[in-house]
């Protein structure tokens, strides 16, 4: 008996030298790692970003989150989830955005309430509304000889057919909807920045920024590439050196357009009804 457990308490220190060992010569101290996050592409849902925030969140090891954006917005719900997820995230956690190519509409929105972001002298930002694209093929229905009966409960229960026009009425009820949703959007980076709703408002038009634009009128703190904010996310947290880069392997393969997943989601989409996107469509 006495054997078994000498043994296993050779086995216990020699794991945990090894330990040691690893730590010492990639000189990484525990707690002093940086997290990198990439959203790339449109955004059409939310669940794996926010998985990996969370994670890094609850990670003692982890000091600060970079979020690597190269993207032109997308859906306005994941948006807003990954921008409350952001939220939670910095009351344990720096967090730095690194903007790419583009971080326009809801792009920048998930950047607004990053404690600093950082962007290329060339990087296309802002975007700040929504836009709702509706499609009609009544004109092409009645080409073919087709028609469409409707039966409905309320009034407006049909307001987003593709197979009909809309009224006034319906278009002034589904402008309502999007400034409403604008202005939620203003808000969120009017607070995500620490300016004035007014002074957002003032350039929530849709336009678009370079990073360069951007940073002169306080949408961007920084301008920089990745390494830049992540050695800006190690300052702010007393990391010295260059701090050591965690990051998940890219999951997306052939093998998951095989699956058709992508595809799902993007061509399901169409004849789906009313959609609001935080989209930069050039």
């Amino acid at each position: 008996m006495k054997k078994i457990l000498i043994f296993f308490l050779i086995i216990f220190a020699v794991i945990a030298l090894i330990s040691l060992m690893l730590t010492f010569s990639h000189k990484v101290p525990l707690g002093e790692k940086i997290a990198l996050i990439r959203i790339t592409g449109v955004i059409i849902d939310s669940t794996s970003v926010i998985e990996e925030l969370k994670e890094y969140s609850d990670d003692a090891s982890i000091k600060a989150i970079v979020l690597r954006i190269d993207s032109p917005g997308g859906a306005v719900a994941p948006s807003q989830e990954i921008h409350e997820e952001i939220l939670k995230a910095k009351k344990n956690k720096k967090v730095v955005v690194s903007m790419g190519t583009v971080a326009a509409s809801g792009g920048y929105y998930i950047s607004a309430p990053a404690d600093k972001i950082v962007a290329n002298a060339g990087t296309l930002t802002g975007s700040i509304g929504v836009i709702m694209e509706l499609p009609n093929i009544e004109g092409l229905m009645k080409k073919i000889g087709v028609e469409t009966q409707i039966v409905k409960s309320g009034r407006h229960k049909d307001i987003a057919s593709v197979f009909r026009s809309m009224t006034p009425e319906e278009k002034q009820i589904l402008q309502t909807v999007l400034d409403d949703v604008h202005n939620q959007f203003i808000n969120a980076v009017s607070e995500g920045r620490g300016m004035k709703f007014e002074d957002i408002r003032t350039i929530a038009d849709g336009r678009i920024f370079t990073g360069r634009m951007a940073k002169e009128i306080g949408l961007v703190d920084e301008l920089g590439n990745l390494q830049d904010a992540i050695m800006l996310a190690g300052k702010l947290t007393g990391i010295k050196g260059e701090p050591k880069v965690v990051t998940k392997k890219e999951e997306f393969s052939v093998f998951n357009m095989l699956k058709g997943q992508l595809p799902e989601k993007l061509i399901g989409n169409v004849f789906s009804g009313v959609q609001l996107k935080y989209l930069f469509t050039p």
